[in-house]
């Protein structure tokens, strides 16, 4: 049973209150003087505060999508994601599908209803990196009187370490997506969700580091390419978005800071707007000045020229640290044409799943209006 199985969850929360149950029945057996019911007290307090803290753990795993599996958990899936001398005839191409399911609405069963979400492996031609990614088919995807339509498509990343599925079960965008679709407050589109860190363990921030992971080239350049030869995506510029939250949010602004020509919007969800170096993102600029700067969003905008693109950034007054960078960005950003600026402040809200579950229905309609389907 794989870590984030509800079967799982049931155990640990089953095993947990029968444990409790357990201790408080045997506990006037145990309240004895001698070492078998000291023993025996310690034992049962041990065993039902580790099933406690263990339904607590999955729980939360479960609802905000930190681990992927008992191998990510315990450190063991360590796979580098950097594919050598992948040739396209092997896999059919740079884009292949693993896997469907339905999405969870009313419907759903049937794709011209409820659309679809498709598993898919992406390999990067100029970066040689290989990803996994979920990729949501509006119902309108599926109908014929849009089979010679295309569509936009949006990018949506999670923070880190992060699971692609928590954009899914956690954050709902699909179905998010598919509302406003037919309440009319958004176009149907495409959305390509996956976790930025591409080279797991590692954080790579989406840079492209020097001898390391190309990263921002995967998702400039590889990520559209894959998609764009195998689903019906609008072909001009403005039919790309992407959309991301904390680290994803990150590399959402970025993104379309450094390549206006591909992503016409970018809206960071509770975003940074530098690069960090610490433990898990290792030595990402080798040194390279230049490099580091660029990674930088507040230089960036001061030092190149202004990119020809959209950018939402969302904070809280209060429960976000970084709601002071945020109004900073805005004021910048508003000094730089072409650059286009909005956002979403809220009076408060963490950094969570909650608060941008808050976001997102707000953020998905306004990149909506930001691109084109054709």
């Amino acid at each position: 049973m794989g870590l984030t199985s509800n079967k799982v969850l049931v155990l640990a929360v089953t095993s947990a209150v029968l444990l409790f149950v357990g201790t408080v029945w045997l506990w006037p057996r145990l309240a004895r003087r001698g070492w078998r019911p000291v023993c025996g007290r310690i034992g049962v307090l041990l065993a039902t505060q580790v099933a406690v803290f263990a339904a607590i753990g999955l729980t939360a795993n479960q609802a905000f999508g930190f681990y992927a599996s008992w191998a990510d958990l315990f450190g063991r899936d360590t796979a580098q994601g950097v594919v050598v001398d992948h040739d396209d005839a092997e896999t059919g191409g740079p884009l292949r599908v693993l896997d469907t399911r339905p999405v969870n609405v009313t419907g759903g069963g049937r794709p011209e209803v409820g659309g679809q979400i498709q598993k898919v492996e992406i390999v990067g031609r100029t970066s040689r990196i290989a990803g996994p990614a979920y990729v949501y088919l509006p119902p309108e995807y599926f109908q014929p009187r849009y089979r010679t339509r295309s569509f936009p498509a949006a990018v949506v990343l999670t923070g880190y370490p992060g699971t692609a599925e928590a954009l899914i079960k956690g954050l709902h965008f699909p179905q998010t997506a598919h509302t406003l679709a037919r309440e009319g407050k958004a176009q149907p589109m495409i959305l390509v969700m996956m976790r930025p860190t591409v080279a797991p363990p590692r954080d790579t921030e989406c840079v492209d580091v020097p001898g390391g992971p190309q990263a921002e080239t995967f998702f400039a350049r590889d990520l559209p390419d894959a998609v764009g030869h195998h689903y019906r995506v609008g072909r001009r510029p403005g039919s790309w978005g992407v959309i991301g939250d904390s680290t994803g949010g990150y590399c959402a602004l970025k993104l379309a800071v450094h390549h206006p020509g591909t992503y016409a919007a970018g809206a960071g969800l509770s975003p940074y707007y530098k690069a960090p170096i610490d433990p898990t993102t290792g030595d990402l600029f080798r040194g390279n000045k230049t490099l580091r700067n660029e990674a930088d969003l507040f230089w960036y905008l001061k030092h190149r020229p202004a990119p020809d693109t959209s950018l939402l950034v969302t904070s809280s007054k209060q429960g976000e640290v970084n709601y002071k960078a945020t109004l900073d960005f805005i004021a910048l950003a508003e000094e730089k044409q072409p650059t286009r600026i909005s956002s979403i402040i809220l009076d408060s809200g963490g950094h969570n799943f909650n608060t941008w579950r808050r976001e997102i229905p707000a953020t998905l309609q306004w990149i909506s209006g930001r691109l084109g389907d054709r």
